[in-house]
């Protein structure tokens, strides 16, 4: 189990491959215990420390997305807080995961993935065009 020990940071800053070495290793050893696979949670704004860079997000969302595609047994739920991250952290999450949990009883495909490729060649949206995808996906049903 991990927790909030910040033990996935080095030197007080967040370094994806370590966190996506941990999750690795996370599900191999719930494996190995008998368990059918693993299911994580990770708070964007936590995961990232006191340092809050955010540069390296996409850089881990990918790397988290290909674990996902590699192990079935794994399972989880990437929590971006609108009212607490920058709207462009946001505005990544939405583009880089398959599925979006909105609320506790509301999941969906997420109409706003793109791929690798087309997210590397998108122009940043703005705030307001953000905040309208948010809202959307909060009002559908």
């Amino acid at each position: 189990m991990l927790s909030c020990d910040e033990s996935h940071l080095v030197d007080g800053q967040f370094d994806s491959g370590r966190m996506l070495a941990l999750l690795e290793d996370a599900i191999e050893e719930a494996l190995r215990d008998g368990f059918s696979g693993l299911w994580a949670t990770g708070d964007m704004t936590w995961e990232f420390g006191n340092e809050k860079n955010f540069v390296k997000l996409l850089e881990y969302e990918r790397g988290l997305e290909q674990l996902f595609e590699k192990h079935v047994s794994l399972s989880g739920v990437c929590q971006y807080h609108t009212d607490t991250l920058p709207i462009g952290v946001v505005e990544q999450g939405l583009y880089i995961h398959r599925g979006v949990f909105v609320s506790e009883t509301l999941s969906r495909i997420n109409p706003y993935y793109l791929s690798h490729e087309t997210l590397a060649s998108r122009p940043k949206g703005s705030v307001s065009e953000v905040r309208q995808m948010v809202q959307s996906l909060q009002h559908s049903s």
